[in-house]
C-alpha cells in the first residue's frame, strides 16, 4: 500500500471518517501532514498504536497544543486506550511539566470525555498514602536506576536533601507508583 492511502487508512483509523480541520483552508498542508505523519511516521518502529497514542498525549499536553490533544484524546478511544490509561498519561507530565499545565491538558480531556458520556471522575489509580509515599517512590527509583538511587540519597548535602525527598516523594511515590499504565 502506497503511503497515500496508508495515511487515509490510519487518519480514519484514528478520527474516524471526516475531514481534518485544516482540510478547507490549508489543503496543501494538510496533505503534507497527512500523509508524512499517518502514511509514514506512524509505520516506523515498533510501537503499537496505542503506545503512539500515548506518546502523542503527552507531547501535546506538554505542548498545550489543546485543539490537537482533544482530538488525540478520541483517538486515543479509537484505538483502544481506556479512560484511565488517558489520564494516567496526562497525570505523569505534572511532575515535568508543572501543575497549571498539566490541569489545562486535564480539562481539555475532561471536555472530551464529558462529550462522549464517559463518567467523571474516573476511577483512581493512586497506590500510596502519606505513610508509604516516600518508601515507595524510592523503591521505584531503585528498580529503574538501580541502587545508586540509595547511594545519592546518602550523600546528598544536607542543604539538597530534600530535593531527593521530593523526587522520591513526590514524582516517583505520588505519580509513578499508580495504577493504570505499567511502569514502562
Amino acid at each position: 500500500m502506497n503511503r497515500i492511502d496508508k495515511s487515509k487508512e490510519k487518519f480514519e483509523q484514528l478520527f474516524g471518517e471526516g475531514v481534518a480541520a485544516a482540510q478547507a483552508t490549508a489543503p496543501d498542508l494538510q496533505g503534507i501532514l497527512s500523509r508524512f505523519i499517518f502514511g509514514e511516521v506512524f509505520y516506523q518502529g515498533n510501537l503499537d498504536d496505542k503506545q503512539r497514542e500515548l506518546i502523542t498525549l503527552v507531547v501535546l499536553a506538554t505542548n498545550q497544543t489543546f485543539p490537537q490533544l482533544k482530538a488525540h484524546v478520541s483517538a486515543a478511544l479509537n484505538v483502544g486506550l481506556t479512560p484511565v490509561e488517558i489520564k494516567e498519561a496526562v497525570y505523569q507530565c505534572a511532575p515535568y511539566i508543572g501543575f497549571p499545565k498539566t490541569l489545562n491538558a486535564i480539562n481539555e480531556v475532561n471536555e472530551v470525555f464529558k462529550a462522549k458520556n464517559i463518567a467523571l471522575p474516573v476511577e483512581s489509580q493512586k497506590t500510596v498514602d502519606e505513610d508509604n509515599r516516600f518508601q515507595k517512590g524510592l523503591a521505584t527509583q531503585v528498580e529503574i536506576f538501580g541502587d545508586v538511587i540509595k547511594k545519592m540519597q546518602e550523600s546528598a548535602p544536607p542543604n539538597q536533601k530534600h530535593i531527593q525527598e521530593y523526587l522520591s516523594a513526590f514524582c516517583f511515590g505520588d505519580f509513578y507508583t499508580r495504577g493504570g499504565l505499567d511502569l514502562k
